[in-house]
């Protein structure tokens, strides 16, 4: 085996009075695809760092390869201090050529000589994704590279790690993300990492083996480590099946919704709800809306019932949030009419957190500095409540700027969470969430009895809450489709493909002149048969991880685990090829065309 492009060896971090991280071992590879998953606080950022070389440890080594390259892409860009997002890209002694950050800018839609003070999130993430990607790393480290992006910018960035000829390591609550491109798991718990040679499709599944195993000897453990394992047994196992009711229940709302579509720790939630008087609750016949001399949303018209879940997705700027205001009451149409029913509570969760004041403490967030909250006409002690939102009762009285963005926005989600309502509206609720706190979301909206109104651009989130898509694409046009995202993709990708198709193909030749330029015979072919050679790869690897995923194979049969492994190993480096020249012979062929 090749030695690592990047290395840990019996590395151990002292956070505060113990150990964060200690014994840890880790190699990334030259085409590793790693996804780094752990609970929150787990030490993930940190662990990235250590591999970047920017956090010094205190036992241990760290090795890379002479010469090799490792670029970090940070959680939140360091663009203060910055004139533009241009100097912000071409800072310091690493920086890339101008052009080579410009050429990737501009494939990502970020102006680089907007201000850095007034930069949108999403712009300062596409800034610091083309500083990063034009560095040209032999390792990328990506800490929650889709946060504050749109679908279509989390697609390029995808189809560019697609073809990228390095190794990464990703933190992603993009589960999405994560599944697409990652090839392997690593699973930081308590201090330590465990690696899986199974991408993160299969992670909730290898997790759910090796706490049932670890479960199997919890008797003979002591006490503190039987409560460590205890967040594993319920939190993974309980979780994962009472989540297939929910999963069933999801499909049975969504076929009722495509019915009425025409032509035109675990976490213990109970959201308070009230009888609507109506199933309508809000009802947009041909609604316009516009900004100057652009329309954002024409001739729509949506119906939304009680017990809906309608996601609303699109790239940034297209009116999504424009749209849940009109939805709302919160701003009037230009012309068309919305009715609305009368009985309407609505909360609202949005990506700013707005309604968390600076210097509060957590317990006059929740409970008016008081002790007890009522939820849904049950009083509950506050440090009870906070347990249910996976929170740690000593933190009471800890004020709110010691708090990550993520366990603020779980704050948020237990504040208004206790409020009487009927209408729940998301705008952008995934941003800066770990995959626990999503999951403990989820749950929520699953559970909530009235009507859910989601932006968001997680594609995995949205297919497992929500029974409607409203796709905005800026031109004013609404595209609605019952079922989540993935659903909304087919559809997409089914027009698109009717778009190719032979008929419409031959109308379009015959407006010009045929090239004489085509495909050798033998190109023609590989571009045939190859597709069909990386599915069938595709599912050897399938197979292979998930014999790998079985925690005792190793411990059972040592040869027959490195049998497989190799066997895994060498189908993905087969795919890897194949994947390459496929993609070759489709850029020429659309340059011939």
């Amino acid at each position: 085996m090749a030695a690592p492009v990047l290395g840990l060896e019996n590395i151990g971090l002292v956070q505060g009075s113990g150990w964060l991280l200690r014994g840890l071992d880790l190699a990334v590879g030259e085409r590793d695809r790693l996804a780094l998953v752990g609970r929150n606080g787990a030490g993930k950022t940190t662990l990235l760092k250590i591999l970047a070389g920017r956090t010094e440890i205190d036992e241990g080594r760290r090795t890379i390869r002479p010469g090799a390259r490792v670029v970090l892409l940070d959680q939140d860009p360091p663009v203060a201090g910055f004139a533009t997002l241009r100097d912000f890209a071409l800072a310091g002694d690493d920086a890339p050529e101008d052009y080579v950050v410009e050429g990737i800018a501009d494939q990502l839609g970020v102006d680089l000589d907007r201000a850095g003070a007034t930069a949108s999130g999403g712009e300062k993430r596409r800034a610091a994704i083309a500083r990063a990607l034009a560095q040209e790393p032999e390792v990328l480290l990506l800490d929650e590279p889709t946060n504050h992006l749109d679908i279509a910018a989390i697609e390029w960035l995808e189809t560019w790690l697609q073809r990228f000829r390095g190794a990464f390591v990703a933190i992603s609550h993009d589960r999405m993300f994560l599944s697409r491109l990652t090839k392997s798991s690593l699973w930081l718990d308590r201090g330590t990492v465990r690696r899986a040679e199974i991408g993160f499709g299969g992670f909730e599944a290898w997790t759910e083996a090796v706490a049932a195993e670890e479960a199997k000897t919890a008797d003979k453990l002591d006490n503190q480590l039987r409560a460590e394992l205890h967040w594993l047994q319920r939190g993974v196992t309980a979780r994962r099946k009472r989540n297939q009711g929910r999963l069933s229940k999801l499909g049975e709302m969504r076929e009722l919704r495509k019915s009425m579509t025409g032509p035109v720790g675990v976490a213990k939630l109970a959201t308070v709800t009230d009888d609507a008087k109506t199933k309508v609750v809000i009802d947009a016949e041909h609604v316009t809306k516009a900004f100057g001399d652009r329309t954002l949303i024409k001739d729509l018209s949506l119906r939304v019932q009680r017990g809906d879940r309608i996601g609303v997705i699109g790239p940034n700027g297209t009116g999504k949030t424009t749209l849940l205001r009109l939805l709302t009451g919160d701003i009037a149409p230009d012309s068309g009419r919305i009715r609305r029913a009368k009985t309407i509570e609505a909360i609202l969760i949005d990506q700013k957190r707005a309604r968390l004041v600076p210097g509060q403490t957590v317990r006059e967030i929740i409970a008016d500095g008081g002790d007890w909250v009522d939820v849904g006409g049950v009083r509950k002690h506050v440090a009870g409540y906070l347990k249910d939102f996976l929170f740690d009762p000593n933190v009471l009285d800890a004020k709110i700027e010691t708090f990550s963005g993520g366990e603020q926005s779980r704050l948020l989600l237990a504040r208004e969470f206790a409020r009487v309502s009927n209408l729940l509206i998301l705008d952008e609720p995934t941003n800066d969430l770990d995959l626990e706190t999503l999951d403990l979301l989820q749950e929520v909206i699953a559970d909530y009895a009235g009507t859910v109104l989601i932006v968001s651009h997680d594609r995995d989130f949205l297919d497992r809450t929500v029974t409607a898509v409203v796709a905005l694409d800026g031109s004013g046009k609404a595209d609605v489709v019952a079922g989540g995202y993935s659903d909304w993709e087919a559809k997409r990708d089914q027009t698109a493909l009717t778009a190719r198709s032979p008929a419409a193909q031959a109308k379009a030749a015959a407006a010009k002149p045929r090239k004489t330029v085509k495909l050798t015979y033998i190109e023609q072919r590989e571009l045939d048969t190859l597709p069909t050679e990386i599915d069938a790869l595709g599912k050897v690897i399938a197979a292979h991880e998930a014999a790998l995923a079985d925690p005792a194979l190793y411990t059972r049969d040592p040869a027959r685990f490195a049998r497989v492994n190799a066997e895994a190993d060498a189908a993905r480096n087969k795919q890897a090829v194949a994947e390459e020249r496929w993609l070759a012979l489709a850029a020429k062929v659309e340059a011939l065309a």
